[in-house]
This record gives structure tokens, sequence and C-alpha cells, in this order.
């Protein structure tokens, strides 16, 4: 029964998607932040659906911060933030016809069918909303000490971006991208593929690839609380994320310990890599180079298509055929649900390295 993650930065989410409100309380941040809620906005506007490549369901998210926050900057003391749900069809759900893929089967196993099964409950990518809200703050305050995130679409179908180039412009430019690819005239190619499933009544997938520069070197633990670790731990939380690489990932079996070895310089008296294929990590510890990492994002469960499902009650096989409002993909909306959770991971890891008054102000 755990919806917590952090050691010394902790965030636990609250909530069902046709509930009332969720939320999330943040604890253990620096006393000091400043809060821009305006941010806060713009992050959640980038989680919000975008005509035929999402779902219709589109939620105002009129966040409240009812707790932690004093005159614009935070208390020390815990955070919490609360977002209404207003548009709502709990209709269109029936409870005891699982939706193959989706969480439906596995928390009637759990939760012995007393879970809101309504618009898929806590399990809902509805709650991702809170932890954008949430991250929003951990992005600002790693921002204020020069540390950025940026994620764009790697892979779409058979599409892909470029890669990573200017770092720092590349992660300002996705920041203000709805539809976050880093080269411009594949964002209609993707957009028609995702366009093409939902005529179809299917999904689509991807691969997503994070940055993040302006960490120190000798951030992580060398065994249970390595950086990958850690970061796999929460990305994992994200619903529809089934894979998680770092630096060249599983590329790397396929190379020479020549070929796959980052030299070391020294440049200025500041010591880097003459390449990056470990992704900014070496034994678990950064060691001052780009984090870079790549997410498997499967296609969303919820299609249009008949599917083979049981029926739970009775246990006699059944046909499923969904009905309500669904999203052909989530890749472009879970862009910034993997920012938000990259950032409020490394805001533990750099409290538990330098102490819980880091990051400042």
């Amino acid at each position: 029964m755990k919806n917590t993650f952090g050691q010394s930065v902790a965030v636990t989410l609250f909530g069902e998607s046709h509930g009332e409100e969720i939320g999330a309380v943040l604890d253990g941040l620096a006393p000091g932040l400043r809060i821009d809620e305006d941010f806060i906005r713009h992050q959640l506007s980038l989680r919000r659906p975008q005509g035929k490549i999402s779902t219709a369901r589109v939620e105002a998210d009129e966040f409240r911060i009812v707790s932690g926050v004093f005159e614009g900057r935070t208390t020390g003391t815990p955070l919490c933030i609360l977002i209404p749900n207003t548009n709502t069809r709990s209709k269109d759900y029936t409870k005891g016809l699982p939706r193959p893929g989706h969480a439906d089967y596995t928390a009637q196993c759990k939760y012995h069918g007393f879970q809101d099964y309504r618009g898929g409950g806590h399990f809902s990518g509805r709650i991702t909303a809170a932890l954008v809200a949430a991250g929003a703050i951990a992005i600002s305050a790693l921002r204020q000490n020069g540390i950025l995130i940026g994620t764009h679409i790697s892979r779409l179908a058979s599409i892909c971006d470029r890669h990573f180039g200017d770092y720092e412009a590349d992660l300002e430019m996705l920041g203000d991208l709805a539809f976050p690819v880093l080269n411009p005239a594949i964002e209609a190619l993707m957009k028609k593929e995702i366009e093409q499933a939902a005529s179809e009544g299917d999904s689509v997938g991807g691969v997503l690839e994070t940055a993040v520069i302006g960490l120190p070197a000798g951030v992580g633990e060398p065994w249970f609380d390595t950086v990958e670790s850690v970061l796999s731990h929460a990305l994992f939380s994200i619903p529809a994320i089934k894979g998680v690489e770092f630096g060249d990932g599983f590329a790397l079996a396929d190379l020479r310990g020549s070929e796959a070895n980052d030299g070391f310089r020294s440049i200025g008296g500041k010591i880097v890599t003459t390449t990056n294929h470990n992704g900014g990590i070496n034994g678990g510890i950064t060691n001052g180079m780009p984090v870079i990492f790549r997410c498997a994002v499967k296609p969303t469960p919820s299609i249009f298509q008949e599917q083979e499902s049981v029926d739970l009650d009775t246990k006699e096989n059944a046909t499923l055929k969904l009905e309500g409002r669904h999203d052909p993909a989530i890749i472009h909306r879970a862009r910034v649900v993997v920012d938000s959770i990259t950032a409020l991971a490394l805001c533990d890891l750099l409290a538990l390295r330098f102490g819980t008054d880091f990051p400042d102000a």
C-alpha cells in the first residue's frame, strides 16, 4: 500500500481518476524555494490532451497549494497540491470486464474488488497531473541551481527524431513545445501515424529520450542507490513505461570495450569525457557529463477494437468493446511526466549527497 517515492525529498500521490480530487504531497523540500504558479500551469498544459491525437477528456487542472508555501516560498514543511476532477463520464466504465494491458485485473487481485474502477481509478494516467504539478516545483528548484532537464520523442512507429546536439539550446526549446521533437519536420509525420491508429480504433507507443545537464560529478551511490537504479525506480512508476536504458544502453552489448569506454580529458582544469556512451554515469555515480536515458512507452492499452476478456464475477470468457474517451497515444503527454519524476528523483539524490537544503533558492 505504498504510494510514496524518495528518502530525503519524498513525493506521495493520492486520488482516483473519477474521484473528487487528485493530489500530491512533497516532503523534505528546502525552505525558501520560490514557487512559480505560472510555471506549474505551463507544465500542466504540456500534459493536456491535444486534438485528434489525444483523449477528448480535457481537464482545466486548476490546482491549489494548500500547505507548505507562505508568501510565495516553501516553508520546508509538507507541501500539498490538490487538483479537482471536473470532466468525468463514469458511465463509460463497467466493473468486471478488465481491459487487456491495463491494471483492471491486477487492481482486482490486490484490492479484492474494493478499488474505484472508474477510469482506471488510482492506476489512471490522470494521476500523473499531480505528479507534474509537484515535479514543476522540483524542476524550478533544479533550474535555479543550473540543472536542466528535457525529453523528446526519439521514435514513434518507424519515424525517428534527431539526437541531442547543443544540449542547452535543445532543452530550452523542448520546454516550450507541446509536441516534443527536435526536428520540426517530423512532427506532422508522427501525428499522422497517431491519427491513423486512432481511425482504426488502435494505439501506438514509442521511445522518449531524456537529457540532464548541469549535474555535478559524485552524485549517487555505488550499489543499491545508483543513479540508474533510483531513476529507473521512479520512471517505472509512470504508466506505460516498460523499458529504461542509459547512455547507449543495450547497444553497448554489441561493442568492444575499446568502443564503449569514454576517454577522459582535462580541458581548462575541468575533467570531461571525449564520448558519452555510458550516459554520464560510471559505477552508479554521475561523472559530470550529460545524463542520457531512454524510456520505452507501450501503446495505450485502452483501444476501441474488440478484445478478449473475462467476466470477473462469473469467470466466463467474454468480449470487450470499449466506450468512452481514450488516447490513441500518450507519448507526447508522457514527456512532461518523465521530466517531472526525473526532477523529483534528482532532488532526492542531491539532498542525500549535499544535505536537505539543496537545491536552494
